[in-house]
């Protein structure tokens, strides 16, 4: 099962503001088959999946009894991300 924070459902508008569309099927995608995991900040995960040439979609999210709840997500420039925590 997967939940979003009232933050992450309001995330798709604020993103769209600025013009960048995330779907919720992208953002679902990301954490089912990141290209790569930062574990950095357990207990919180960040998955990591490569949007286009330039651009990384990354989803802040939690494990909790059996759910996972995406915090957060934002675009970020590839190379920006490149040498993150892999898998």
């Amino acid at each position: 099962m997967v939940t979003f924070t009232k933050h992450a459902k309001d995330k798709f508008g604020i993103l769209k503001k600025h013009k960048f569309s995330v779907s919720e099927e992208q953002v679902l995608a990301t954490v089912a088959m990141p290209d790569l995991i930062d574990h950095s900040r357990i207990p919180l995960l960040v998955a990591q999946r490569k949007i286009d040439r330039n651009l990384v979609l990354r989803v802040v999210y939690k494990q909790e009894r059996g759910t996972v709840k995406i915090i957060t997500f934002y675009p970020g420039k590839s190379k920006q991300y490149k040498n993150e925590n892999k898998r």
